[in-house]
């Protein structure tokens, strides 16, 4: 499996951005798929998950915000992200879930500028 990530960029404070991600293989459709993020110096955290079947979770920190997405057709991911703060300034990774191993792409990073 092969995850790439692209969207990112610099965006100022309020503004909106969406992310992709693209799966190779088959077991796009079937698997739990994830955003995370890593700032500078800190952590990487979770963003949002979305089932198979499109049920989404959201960090607290995005709530109401961002929107995640998919489209099993086109093995593809998303990430609507609205009202944009500094602080969301992170590389973002895509995550394919599986109990075998998980599968990370090689990021994309999002500048929100104030």
């Amino acid at each position: 499996v092969r995850l790439v990530e692209s969207g990112g960029g610099l965006v100022q404070a309020g503004g909106s951005r969406r992310l992709s991600c693209v799966a190779s293989g088959s077991i796009f459709s079937i698997s739990v798929m994830g955003w995370h993020r890593q700032a500078p110096g800190k952590q990487r955290e979770l963003v949002a998950t979305i089932t198979g079947g499109g049920r989404p979770n959201y960090a607290d920190s995005v709530k109401g915000r961002f929107t995640i997405s998919r489209d099993n057709a086109k093995n593809t991911m998303y990430l609507q992200m609205n009202s944009l703060k500094p602080e969301d300034t992170a590389l973002y990774y895509c995550k394919l879930y599986r109990r075998s191993g998980d599968y990370w792409g090689q990021g994309t990073q999002v500048t929100v500028s104030s």
